[in-house]
């Protein structure tokens, strides 16, 4: 139905899935993780409607890829998506945390100028960082924190801060992620995947799985399925409901 975020590209059977993905999901989101990357998946799809390819600038990769910095902000005007982008926190890419800011702030500052894109993000062991970037650049879009793993009251201030919230299967595995799901506003969620980065019971996910959590959120928000799924459609219909076919 709706794959919010995937990298649907670096699957290996990618091509052997673009048309099951196109058939199965209303919308999927292709995130990119460099712009090269942006360029070529966005020639290869082209044909696939209801698959968006998203122009990314992965910030695990930053430094390999610091000599597309240039290319990833020219291209902003191109796209109404961006994503994979953000700021990672962890221990093993400290090194290149200042360029991942100023990177992501330049993204932000740059999509505000352009009136505001729907924008994929990365806040790993970095929310408050990427919170603060987000309440600095207001009009940047809409900010959609994928797999958010922050604390209750970063929760509740991403959400003061309008912030969307795309959650996958492996979320609802563990303890913080369903008490983190919980609290996210119905109108404010979408499903993922990050596939193929996430598997469980070592199979991919793939992007007609990401709305496999619509049964758990009935149980969660204690309704039916089909409201579930009811209410994914609005919340798509809100997010894009305004760029038409434009991709």
């Amino acid at each position: 139905m709706i794959d919010m975020h995937c990298h649907l590209d670096l699957y290996p059977n990618a091509l052997d899935i673009l048309e099951k993905t196109n058939q199965n999901n209303i919308f999927t989101l292709a995130v990119t993780t460099s712009p090269r990357a942006w360029k070529a998946t966005t020639e290869v799809f082209k044909n696939y409607g209801n698959i968006y390819v998203s122009l990314g600038m992965h910030p695990e990769i930053i430094e390999s890829k610091s000599n597309e910095i240039d290319l990833l902000m020219g291209n902003i005007k191109k796209t109404n998506f961006i994503g994979e982008v953000g700021i990672d926190g962890s221990s093993r890419y400290s090194k290149t945390f200042a360029l991942q800011k100023e990177v992501f702030e330049n993204v932000l500052k740059e999509s505000e100028k352009q009136k505001g894109k729907i924008i994929s993000i990365h806040s790993r062991k970095a929310v408050k960082t990427v919170l603060d970037s987000i309440e600095k650049y207001p009009r940047c879009g809409k900010a959609v924190l994928h797999w958010f793993s922050g604390t209750q009251k970063e929760l509740e201030r991403a959400i003061s801060l309008d912030c969307w919230f795309s959650v996958n299967p492996k979320m609802l595995k563990s303890k913080k992620g369903l008490s983190l799901i919980k609290k996210i506003p119905k109108n404010r969620l979408f499903p993922e995947t990050d596939g193929p980065f996430v598997s469980i019971n070592n199979n991919f996910l793939y992007p007609w799985d990401a709305i496999s959590i619509s049964n758990e959120l009935a149980f969660l928000w204690e309704c039916y399925e089909n409201e579930v799924l009811l209410q994914m459609k609005q919340n798509l219909e809100k997010l894009i409901g305004n760029l038409g076919d434009s991709q």
